[in-house]
């Protein structure tokens, strides 16, 4: 895992239920940061960035993986166009261009 980037593109995972949905993706990251290896960075994309805000319990568990010094990153265009800029509660807010460089040197997982 530890050559490996995973994208986030949504505030939950997989089609169908929101409410499903979002405690599937919240499950994935309590299971996530329990591995021993972890990826070297989370990038979070779309409505993806919902869950590095303080009303997603996601949230608190990629602090935790921030503390543990996987990079946690949220596009700006997409902070900006969501107005959630002042309610992150974990990552970095970064670029496209940031994703591009990540892409280009790990193995993308897509979670969306």
């Amino acid at each position: 895992m530890k050559n490996k980037v995973i994208l986030v593109s949504s505030d939950q995972l997989g089609k169908g239920d929101a409410e499903l949905g979002s405690g599937v993706l919240e499950t994935f990251f309590t299971l996530l940061k329990q591995q021993k290896e972890l990826p070297a960075a989370i990038f979070f994309m779309n409505s993806g960035v919902y869950a590095l805000t303080g009303e997603s319990f996601v949230s608190v568990h990629a602090k935790e993986l921030e503390e543990k010094g996987v990079g946690i990153f949220a596009c700006k265009t997409c902070v900006d166009h969501y107005g959630v800029g002042d309610k992150l509660y974990a990552g970095k807010i970064s670029g496209m261009a940031h994703f591009v460089e990540l892409a280009a040197s790990h193995e993308v997982l897509t979670i969306s």
